[in-house]
């Protein structure tokens, strides 16, 4: 019944056009759930390869590593560390144990059970896929528990350790998961085939998992057969449903990006020219519809910024790669996506968390999913000759993966160079210049780090409504940096992952967080924590009335929604002031306004907070703060606190008139929790 409200509820926010297409797609369904038996069916080849195709030949490789280079006597030391690593995690990988989310080492059965949530054990049913409800726990557990381990990261951790290692176990490990996927996951059944973006997620790992293990011997001609028939299935089950009206946002991204990506390498495919055009238009398309000018996130959430950026990046290497090129706007507004990540990294160790985050990512090329620092030294060596470029490293292991370098203060393209899917010469690598060794336990501070402490200022990303008062030079931990929130709730319609954080600040201070966004914990398995975290009490601002500044109706839905618009913005070298306010609790029956200043003093390293509430009648009123994990607070006397962040410490002022309650990991109510990722959350 619930999920029947949420859907009739968002029926509401839809066009015509869109339900129109919704309930044409419904009745395709229906013919689908009678075609898809045969289209099961083994086929052969000339069924889904273009007629007079007998293999499969790609226009480039994904990358040039010498098989066993990071073993040779010619490795440099980073890269035996390196290598060190990546064959530790390949080695849980092939055991099947994987770690996500807050599950570690996480056994997934032998052989893989790829229908299962492997943490609440329910098996999600094999049953028509359009027909699985992935939104009920009861039925399928939590979906992001059951698509995670079937996104494929793992293989191409496996692939990545066979080139760096040379050891063919690696390599033969990945085609057995991915046999094994292929008997348990037939299409059109159950939850892996339920979702676009999730095939879309496989079919890129699919592609560099294959590639980097192409010459390893391990792939038989049935194998391959049976592979190109599900990548066929996926680019066709993709293509013909986009998302598209409510539903779009970072999936039509991913989708678009998958099919793109997975056309362009397998150009034997049937329709690969067709789909290729389409989704590289869509891409070319969704890259100004998805962000603004100042390359920040409509969804208004920092984490499927990360997400929607890595598609992008992907597809557009590829399309260079294949000499296919995307438009210099769509390279411009990619460079703009990365200075919004530089401008909000450069305030301490972490970016602060605003909106939804469920740990998504596209390709594991390091040790794990990219972090705001990998991803900038990718953007540091695709554009070298931007202002923030030259504080990151451009030898990262994403970007030797990628076949990223600067050389001689200009950007390098990788050659084309056919070759088949199976066999065929690998290319000679870029080879580096040799790296200094550095302790293994330093290397990660030492391979993704600022190069030198460079001044911060104030900076201002009006489309997007994010301000950002700043102050410091020199060393780190003597920075200041504010971001203070007067952006729109979320991409329209839905706005499904934003917050209701309207005139919400974070702060850093001595390179750490001080006062943060909780960040967002759950979307499907506890419904309560699930609103809390999206709340408005889960922000550094004020709640009227007990009540949302925007209408909560559902898990990823908002109703009336608060307008925040900027009143102020007056920058200074040390700081300055910014202000706004927003109409959210307008809707109440004596209506309220609020308005919030705050005004940084670097030199005397002071923050001012001022809340006005403009309105008639009697109200209640909490002015809410959240502090970091690591912080400790105590009440030095009324209204008076001290805060030991580690490095230094923070003494907060509040107004006496206020009562001050405070709660570290409180459940009744909830409150005093910061969530670093998906289920995972800890008091504060």
């Amino acid at each position: 019944m619930q999920t029947l409200t949420w859907y009739m509820t968002r029926l509401l926010t839809m066009s015509p056009r869109e339900v129109s297409w919704r309930v044409r797609t419904s009745a395709r369904n229906q013919l689908d759930y009678v075609a898809a038996p045969l289209r099961r069916r083994r086929r052969r080849r000339q069924a889904f390869l273009t007629p007079g195709i007998q293999h499969v030949t790609p226009p480039f490789h994904t990358s040039h590593l010498d098989v066993g280079a990071w073993t040779a006597p010619s490795a440099t030391p980073v890269e035996r560390i390196w290598c060190r690593r990546l064959v530790a995690r390949a080695d849980r990988i092939a055991a099947n144990r994987l770690s996500f989310f807050d599950l570690p080492d996480c056994d997934l059965g032998h052989p893989i059970d790829w229908n299962r949530d492997h943490k609440s054990g329910r098996a999600a049913p094999l049953r028509f896929a359009p027909l699985v409800d992935y939104r009920n726990f009861r039925v399928t557990g939590d979906c992001k528990f059951v698509w995670e381990p079937n996104r494929h990261h793992q293989l191409t951790v496996l692939a990545r350790a066979y080139r760096a290692s040379g050891e063919r176990r690696y390599a033969s490990a990945a085609v057995s998961q991915l046999q094994s996927w292929l008997d348990q996951c037939p299409y059109s059944l159950g939850m892996n085939w339920r979702s676009p973006l999730e095939l879309a997620i496989r079919l890129i790992n699919w592609i560099w998992t294959m590639d980097f293990i192409r010459d390893a011997g391990v792939i038989e001609a049935d194998f391959q057969a049976r592979w190109l028939q599900a990548c066929y299935q996926h680019v066709w089950e993709i293509a013909r449903n986009y998302s598209r009206g409510s539903s779009a946002g970072n999936h039509r991204v991913g989708e678009a990006a998958g099919v793109y990506i997975a056309t362009s390498y397998l150009l034997g495919l049937k329709h690969a020219r067709k789909w290729r055009l389409e989704s590289h238009a869509l891409l070319e398309e969704e890259i100004l519809k998805q962000t603004y000018p100042d390359g920040g996130p409509r969804e208004q959430a920092l984490g499927y910024h990360f997400f929607i950026l890595q598609f992008f990046l992907l597809a557009g290497l590829v399309g260079r790669w294949n000499e296919e090129d995307f438009s210099d706007a769509y390279w411009a507004r990619l460079q703009r996506m990365f200075a919004f990540i530089a401008a909000l990294q450069a305030g301490g160790d972490t970016v602060p968390m605003f909106g939804d985050c469920d740990n998504g990512y596209v390709l594991d090329l390091g040790d794990g999913p990219p972090d705001a620092p990998a991803l900038l030294s990718l953007g540091a060596a695709l554009f070298p000759d931007r202002d923030w470029s030259g504080a990151w490293s451009r030898d990262t292991q994403p970007a030797r993966w990628l076949e990223l370098r600067e050389m001689a203060g200009e950007r390098v393209a990788r050659a084309s160079r056919p070759h088949t899917l199976a066999g065929g010469t690998p290319a000679p690598p870029l080879t580096p210049p040799p790296a200094p060794p550095c302790e293994e336990d330093r290397l990660r501070e030492n391979e993704i780090a600022l190069a030198l402490p460079a001044p911060i200022r104030s900076h201002a990303f009006e489309d997007t409504g994010y301000y950002l008062l700043q102050s410091g030079t020199g060393e780190p931990d003597r920075r200041i940096s504010v971001v203070f929130d007067c952006g729109p709730l979320g991409l329209a319609p839905l706005a499904g992952h934003g917050h209701a954080d309207a005139l919400s600040f974070t702060l850093r201070a001595f390179g750490r967080d001080i006062l943060v966004d909780p960040g967002t914990y759950d979307y499907f398995s506890y419904p309560v924590w699930r609103q809390y975290f999206r709340s408005t009490y889960a922000h550094n601002t004020i709640v009227i009335d007990n009540q949302n500044q925007s209408e909560m109706r559902g898990p990823f839905l908002w109703g009336r929604r608060a307008q925040a618009h900027c009143l102020v913005w007056e920058p200074t070298a040390t700081g300055g002031t910014v202000g706004g306010e927003h109409n959210g609790y307008t809707r109440l029956r004596q209506p309220v306004v609020h308005r919030r200043t705050v005004t940084l003093d670097g030199d005397r390293r002071e923050i001012v907070v001022r809340d006005d509430l403009v309105g008639e009648g009697p109200h209640d009123a909490s002015v809410n703060f959240h502090f970091a994990e690591h912080c400790r607070v105590s009440r030095k006397q009324a209204g008076l606190f001290d805060v030991d962040a580690g490095p230094g410490r923070v003494s907060v002022e509040l107004d006496p008139r206020l009562t001050v309650q405070e709660l570290k990991g409180s459940v009744d109510p909830i409150g005093g929790w910061v969530s670093r990722g998906y289920h995972h959350r800890v008091p504060a």
